[in-house]
């Protein structure tokens, strides 16, 4: 199958998204397909291909923090310009199929998405209605909530003012909060807030672009996450962390954190999490074509609260997804294959 993989992008996931466009291509070689690397964003989109099986693909290595943004315009710019007409959009419609390994921005909030879609060009995971609804992490927590998934109080706020709302002061009052982007993904520009001098300081850095914040009590309880393919969840990972929250750095860099599956849990309660993660799935309206990873920690009592829904999730070889495929008996490969399988069928 001539296979053409997104990745790259604009947002602060793009060496990510690039990590998990070179995996994603050495396991469809491995299958035998064809591959052509593309990453829209890039001034020459091309990256690499067709690629043949046999042939090597490069590896990609996740730096310690998130690349800078201060070009995220430009990028955008070249994005929109290579998607909605010229070669590049030649070439996705070319394809048998489209791999999405876009993760964060234009990637996961449904813009590419819809913009495939308009081109009538079949592509992998959810679409875009679904992506849109899980990337803003209030009203995703909102529809949840509504359909039975446990979730945590919230509060959203533009901290472009300077002021910020009663309704955070009163949480912070009740203890740790933890403030992050309403819409943004991998842990990035993700705070734990003790104290009120924090709290402003906090805002205050993200303040100059206008993000809209969300802050929600610090859950000080295990953490976990569980992968959904199509109708099947996979086993649960927990992840063991050494510090306040699972952040950038520690999501990428070898041994920062310790991912454990199938979770040392009694097997009730890997089943609840797994039965709240199809629900979550499909109260998103993410359906049998698709797949996501849905995030949890637990409250002082440990009972889980869901985080968020992941409409794209990692894929590089630290990836949580890729280690609870494992979990479930499969190859990488396998796990890629899958995905492909979903939108194909």
């Amino acid at each position: 199958m001539r296979v053409v993989i997104l990745c790259g992008g604009e947002s602060s996931e793009r060496d990510v998204s690039l990590a998990s466009g070179r995996s994603v291509a050495r396991a469809l070689l491995d299958r035998r397909h064809e591959v052509t690397l593309v990453d829209p964003a890039a001034a020459t989109p091309v990256l690499a291909g067709p690629l043949q099986p046999g042939d090597a693909v490069e590896e990609f290595t996740v730096g310690k923090e998130p690349p800078s943004l201060s070009d995220r315009h430009q990028r955008r710019q070249c994005m929109h310009a290579a998607l909605t007409g010229g070669p590049v959009l030649d070439l996705l419609r070319g394809a048998e199929l489209v791999f999405l390994a876009f993760h964060g921005g234009w990637g996961e909030d449904g813009h590419v998405q819809a913009l495939l879609e308009m081109a009538g060009v079949r592509f992998t995971g959810a679409g875009s209605a679904a992506c849109a609804a899980a990337w803003h992490k209030g009203r995703a927590q909102a529809v949840m909530g509504a359909a039975g998934v446990p979730v945590v109080e919230r509060v959203l706020w533009h901290p472009a003012t300077g002021e910020v709302p009663p309704e955070v002061r009163r949480l912070l009052a009740g203890g740790p909060v933890v403030v992050k982007p309403v819409a943004d993904g991998s842990s990035v520009s993700v705070h734990r807030v003790d104290s009120p001098a924090q709290l402003a300081q906090v805002a205050a850095e993200v303040r100059p672009d206008g993000t809209e914040l969300m802050a929600e009590p610090y859950l000080p309880g295990r953490e976990f996450t569980v992968g959904v393919v199509g109708d099947q969840a996979l086993p649960v990972v927990e992840i063991e962390l050494t510090t306040p929250v699972f952040d950038y750095t520690a999501k990428y860099q070898p041994g920062a954190v310790s991912e454990v599956c199938p979770a040392q849990v009694p097997t009730d309660f890997a089943s609840r999490l797994q039965e709240l993660s199809l629900r979550a799935h499909r109260a998103l309206g993410f359906g049998e074509d698709a797949y996501s990873r849905t995030d949890f920690r637990c409250d002082a009592a440990g009972e889980p609260m869901c985080i968020e829904v992941n409409a794209l999730p990692g894929l590089t070889a630290t990836s949580l997804l890729p280690l609870a495929a494992t979990g479930a008996g499969w190859t990488y490969p396998d796990l890629i294959q899958r995905v492909m399988d979903l939108s194909t069928r």
